[in-house]
């Protein structure tokens, strides 16, 4: 019987973040509050920072006009 993956919602006070631990390890992390912020890390911490780098692209991306 397959084990049921559970996904976890935290904030750091700042982000929201859902974790879903992978198969193979660590996590795909999302943003309840920002559909466009992916990414992925092998702790809870590591996701934290590399949501903030996301985010921060995510938010230069949206400056730029072409």
């Amino acid at each position: 019987m397959a084990k049921k993956q559970t996904r976890y919602t935290v904030s750091d006070g700042k982000l929201m973040l859902t974790f879903e631990p992978q198969e193979e390890g660590g996590y795909s992390i999302t943003s309840p509050l920002d559909p466009e912020l992916v990414t992925e890390a092998e702790t809870i911490q590591e996701g934290f920072e590399n949501a903030r780098d996301a985010a921060e692209l995510l938010r230069e991306v949206g400056s730029v006009r072409v």
